[in-house]
């Protein structure tokens, strides 16, 4: 009994010991600050309230200021087919070859009646050097009083019909050789022709398919010249004109926006949609036909409002937000509303106030509550 007493106590002191330390340990960790982790090389700008100009964006598609589609001129089957998309081609470069056995026996009928034609001709020719002949001995005789009026007049009447027939005989074969030409223009129409330099952006045709006169096969582009065509509202005809400043957006270039101005709009409106087309002329490499592009038009008037640097935005999926450093250089996550894109800047509808520094390059290196500096 008195060992279990002794055990007892040993134990509860030990307990009243460790409870003692550990108690001084917590008191003596709530003394010592946290330590917090600090990140350089940030830069920093604080955001102010400004008139903006007011703004209109409309968006747009990337298309080729030269197009042709090519077709076909004459039915056949397409027999060779030398060119694919993506392919680069030259004015007169032979790009497919059908197969018309019909205009290809025209051709060589109609060269055959050239022939013919000119044997024509030659008999013609033949028969009025015979008549002429004729009529010289004839003539002599009748002037030598040996011949009556009616035989010299025969003799005329056919010398007159045989230079007749030679001027048939030649029209017939002008008239020949010119339809040799028109046929021989058809079987060339076998050959499909490139009609200007480019790239091949669309192939409607396959090997072995059988086409039609006017049905499109290829499409060509040339590819040094692109423009953005804009879907104006019509309400805005008034305000936009040739030489209107636009700012362009590209986002699938990766770009920074570009100062550009209207060169054509298209006078008649859309009846569907009641837009009408406001053409762009870009100059930037890398353009492929059909990317969708954005162009902001000023309306000649401003409101007030916020814009933040694109760099500064942070989006991630339908979040948009922004790394905020407060007074004691400690970064923050905000989510923030934006509007409308002006130039390389984003307009903030809500989500900041006035005079807050924002981390504008370099937020890689930012974490929640980390100190900027």
């Amino acid at each position: 009994m008195r060992d279990f007493v002794y055990r007892t106590a040993a134990v509860t002191a030990l307990t009243l010991a460790v409870s003692a330390c550990s108690g001084k340990g917590h008191e003596a960790s709530k003394q010592q600050p946290e330590s917090v982790a600090t990140v350089t090389g940030i830069a920093t700008e604080t955001v102010k309230t400004a008139n903006l100009p007011e703004v209109q964006e409309i968006v747009g598609t990337v298309r080729a200021r030269t197009s042709a589609a090519v077709s076909s001129r004459i039915p056949g089957t397409i027999s060779v087919l030398l060119v694919r998309e993506g392919d680069h081609v030259k004015k007169g470069q032979v790009l497919a070859q059908l197969d018309a056995q019909e205009n290809l026996a025209n051709a060589a009928a109609a060269t055959a009646g050239i022939e013919e034609a000119q044997q024509g001709v030659d008999q013609a020719r033949t028969r009025k050097h015979l008549a002429d002949t004729t009529f010289e001995r004839f003539q002599k005789l009748y002037n030598e009083k040996a011949l009556s009026r009616q035989e010299f007049d025969v003799k005329q009447t056919e010398r007159e019909m045989a230079g007749q027939g030679v001027a048939q005989a030649e029209a017939r074969l002008k008239q020949a050789k010119e339809g040799a030409r028109a046929a021989g223009t058809m079987s060339n129409y076998t050959k499909i022709i490139a009609p200007i330099s480019g790239i091949i952006t669309s192939k409607q045709a396959d090997l072995g398919a059988t086409v039609f006169p006017g049905q499109p096969l290829l499409t060509i582009e040339d590819e040094g010249n692109y423009q953005l065509e804009l879907a104006i509202p019509e309400n805005m005809t008034t305000t936009v004109k040739a030489g209107t400043p636009v700012q362009v957006t590209l986002d699938a270039l990766g770009s920074s926006s570009s100062a550009e101005k209207i060169a054509e709009i298209v006078p008649a409106a859309d009846p569907g949609s009641r837009t009408f087309i406001a053409k762009i002329n870009l100059g930037r490499k890398g353009l492929k036909s059909g990317m969708f592009g954005r162009g902001a038009i000023s309306l000649g008037s401003s409101v007030s409002g916020m814009l933040v640097p694109r760099k500064a935005i942070q989006e991630r999926g339908a979040l948009t937000s922004v790394w905020v450093v407060d007074k004691e250089s400690i970064a923050h996550l905000r989510l923030v509303k934006s509007g409308k894109t002006i130039g390389d800047n984003v307009e903030i509808l809500s989500g900041l106030s006035d005079g807050e520094r924002l981390v504008i390059s370099g937020s890689e290196k930012v974490n929640e509550g980390v100190k900027v500096k």
